[in-house]
C-alpha cells in the first residue's frame, strides 16, 4: 500500500474511533448518565482517548503476525445507576459506537460519489482508495465491535436483554473476553473473517449501489491494498 494512502486512512480510521467512542458518551449523557462529559471525554481531540493497549499494542502486534489489523480506544466511563432505565439506555449507549462508524462509512461513500460526479479526481487517484478503505474499515469496526464477545460493545446489547441466571453469567464472561477475543485473532482469525465478510460486502455493496458508485468502490480498495 501506497504511504499516501496508509497515512490517510489511519488519520481517518483514528478520527473515527475517535467518534466511536464519543457517540457512546453522547448517548449516555442524553440518558442522564454526565460521567463522560465531566471527564472531558465528549471531545474529538483523540488524546484522552488514547488506550496504551487496543490503540497502540495491539494493532501493531496484529500488523506484525500478519493477523487482521484490529484495534480501539479508551473506553468512555459509563455510570448505568445514572440510567433512567438501565436495560434500554445500556443497549442505546452500546450500539451507538458501532452505529457511529456506519454512518461514518456512509459518509465516506457519499463524498467519494460526489468527488468523481463532479470530476474532481480521477477515479485512479490514490485519494479515492484512501477514501474507499477508510469507508471500508468503518464498517469492519462497526461489525467487529458487534460481536457479542466481551469487552465488544454487541456483548453489552446482548447483556442488556438477558436476566437471571443468564445474565449473572454474561457478566461475569467480562473477565475472560479479551482472552477469548484474543485467541480468536491469533488462533483463528479465519473463523473471524468468516463472520465479517458477508455482512461486510453487503453493506459496501448497499452504499456503492445507493450512490452509484459499486464498481468504483471495489477497484478503488482493491488498487489501494495491492498498490
Amino acid at each position: 500500500m501506497e504511504p499516501f494512502i496508509v497515512i490517510g486512512v489511519i488519520a481517518i480510521v483514528v478520527w473515527s474511533i475517535v467518534i466511536h467512542e464519543v457517540a457512546h458518551g453522547w448517548v449516555a449523557w442524553l440518558r442522564g448518565d454526565e460521567t463522560a462529559r465531566m471527564m472531558g471525554r465528549l471531545t474529538l481531540n483523540p488524546l484522552p482517548h488514547i488506550d496504551p493497549f487496543m490503540t497502540v499494542i495491539l494493532p501493531t502486534v496484529l500488523a506484525v503476525s500478519g493477523a487482521p489489523i484490529l484495534g480501539g480506544a479508551r473506553p468512555v466511563p459509563v455510570d448505568p445507576r445514572r440510567f433512567r432505565n438501565v436495560r434500554q439506555s445500556m443497549a442505546l449507549v452500546a450500539a451507538a459506537g458501532p452505529i457511529s462508524n456506519l454512518l461514518i462509512g456512509f459518509a465516506l461513500c457519499g463524498i467519494l460519489a460526489l468527488i468523481l460526479q463532479f470530476g474532481l479526481w480521477a477515479p485512479d487517484a490514490m485519494g479515492v482508495s484512501v477514501l474507499a478503505i477508510a469507508a471500508y474499515f468503518n464498517v469492519v469496526l462497526a461489525l467487529f465491535n458487534l460481536l457479542p464477545i466481551p469487552p465488544l460493545d454487541g456483548s453489552k446489547i446482548v447483556g442488556s436483554f438477558l436476566t437471571g441466571e443468564a445474565e449473572r453469567f454474561w457478566w461475569r464472561m467480562q473477565s475472560f473476553g479479551l482472552i477469548i477475543l484474543l485467541a480468536i485473532l491469533f488462533l483463528n482469525r479465519g473463523l473471524l473473517w468468516s463472520v465479517l465478510i458477508p455482512p461486510l460486502h453487503a453493506i459496501m455493496d448497499f452504499y456503492g449501489n445507493l450512490f452509484g458508485i459499486r464498481y468504483e468502490l471495489v477497484d478503488a480498495i482493491n488498487r489501494g491494498f495491492s498498490g
